[in-house]
């Protein structure tokens, strides 16, 4: 079923034109309403155009007005009380409260992920980065985190994989880039002016371009020609670093099994050979 329209809103709005965002605050405010009511009439209590609704529905990458109501009510289907969403991370309460509210955050960052993340765009990432010659991964910060784990995987499989955690890493790696090869973006903001720098050079010499983001418009995602997009909706600035990062490495997992999968015994291969060699060492 069709869902995650509420999902999208929320997680796009501060990166919306101010009409759409206008648009979007009421539609959120407002579900039961939106699914009962014409793009007219929502238009019309929004105070904003039907222009700017069907924008808006662009904008969060549906086919229109008519999918939106659908993925609302598909989301009001669900049980929303108060225990579904995200639980403020409380520094002075019990162990056990700790473990409920990070694990659970931690489960609602994937499934939310799960609503604003293209299949299509999926299969598009897995076959470029099969067929590359060459990857280079760019992230800093917390970023870098999750693009050192997908070097490791990639690696494993035996494929040439470079992470870049720096500017100079990064601007050398896109340097040495042509068609053959695929650059990586992964910026949970989608702000990091090195990401977008590096992958502008990378995309400049013919290398295929991919972004992993918060879902949205961003300067990252629109350099990239492949975008993919997770959600965390945390509101607590102790919360929003950790369910982001889960989400971003549950993409990365989805990646890595599809790529492997595509040659499937060869990379089996590949992973025993290097599973021997590392208990060889020790």
């Amino acid at each position: 079923m069709l869902k995650g329209g509420l999902v999208s809103l929320k997680a796009a709005i501060s990166s919306l034109k101010p009409t759409e965002r206008k648009a979007a605050q009421f539609i959120a405010e407002h579900p039961e309403e939106v699914v009962n009511s014409s793009v007219q009439r929502v238009a019309m209590l929004a105070e904003v155009s039907e222009a700017t609704i069907i924008r808006l529905c662009r904008s969060l990458n549906f086919k229109g007005f008519q999918e939106l109501k659908l993925r609302i009510a598909a989301d009001l289907s669900e049980n929303s009380d108060q225990t579904d969403s995200y639980h403020e991370i409380q520094i002075d309460g019990p162990i056990s409260d700790l473990v409920t509210s990070i694990s659970h955050n931690n489960m609602r960052s994937i499934q939310d992920t799960l609503t604003v993340l293209s299949e299509e765009e999926l299969e598009k990432a897995i076959d470029a980065m099969s067929g590359a010659k060459k990857i280079a991964i760019f992230g800093v910060g917390a970023s870098a985190v999750i693009a050192m784990d997908l070097k490791q995987k990639l690696t494993r499989i035996n494929y040439w994989c470079e992470t870049g955690l720096g500017l100079d890493e990064q601007t050398t790696l896109a340097a040495n880039m042509d068609e053959r090869d695929v650059a990586f973006g992964i910026s949970y903001s989608g702000q990091t002016l090195d990401v977008i720098d590096s992958l502008s050079l990378a995309k400049e010499n013919g290398a295929k371009t991919i972004s992993l983001t918060r879902f949205g418009s961003n300067p990252v995602a629109g350099v990239a020609e492949i975008n993919l997009f997770t959600s965390s909706l945390e509101n607590s600035i102790r919360s929003g670093a950790m369910a982001s990062r889960i989400a971003q490495l549950n993409v990365i997992d989805i990646l890595y099994v599809g790529i492997a999968r595509k040659d499937h015994e060869r990379h089996v291969r590949a992973l025993e050979k290097t599973r021997k060699a590392v208990r060889n060492k020790k």
